[in-house]
């Protein structure tokens, strides 16, 4: 190769490191994007909430609305047989071990009937830190729903989150609850 030639070659690489960087950059730390945008606008979220307890994980994406607030998208994991830790990738496709979808996803607008996607075909989730109840967590994930009749069926969703995650627990079981004793 001629020295103009590699000169030209390690321009061009270097250009598409860039707008690699720019591209992976480009994405905040709550951001939603995917084909999911053709039904209903993905780019204004306001607030995220992470959610945990010992049966799944949940992510979701606020919107306001005027006086109203859109729950954009909510992400539901099933954890059954998965360890959920910084750096595992989580897959989001199929059942679990039990029968259950692995993932389910939902969408809120204000005014608008609640809209349950359809089975999650494929994707993964992977935390970059935290995950448990009280740790700053953040992460991202990647996922497209199955073809056919179902809302949001063939497209895609895909999303980075950062926020504190919240305790999801299901509180106490009936016959669990003890009366305070009384006050004198």
């Amino acid at each position: 190769m001629t020295r103009g030639g590699r000169g030209l070659l390690s321009l061009g690489l270097a250009g598409l490191a860039c707008a690699a960087g720019i591209l992976a950059c480009g994405r905040g730390d709550n951001s939603l994007s995917g084909s999911v945008s053709e039904l209903f606008p993905t780019g204004d979220v306001s607030r995220v909430e992470v959610r945990r307890n010992a049966e799944a994980f949940q992510v979701s994406y606020f919107r306001n609305n005027g006086m109203d607030v859109d729950l954009v998208a909510r992400l539901t994991v099933d954890t059954e047989g998965l360890d959920l830790k910084p750096g595992a990738k989580l897959p989001l496709g199929g059942m679990t071990p039990s029968g259950k979808d692995r993932a389910s996803v939902v969408h809120v607008a204000a005014g608008e009937p609640a809209r349950a996607f359809g089975p999650v075909e494929r994707g993964d989730l992977v935390l970059d830190r935290g995950g448990n109840p009280g740790e700053a967590t953040s992460g991202d994930f990647s996922l497209s729903f199955r073809k056919g009749d179902a809302y949001g069926a063939g497209r895609s969703l895909e999303g980075t989150f950062s926020a504190t995650a919240l305790d999801a627990g299901f509180g106490p079981e009936t016959g669990e609850v003890k009366t305070p004793p009384a006050q004198p």
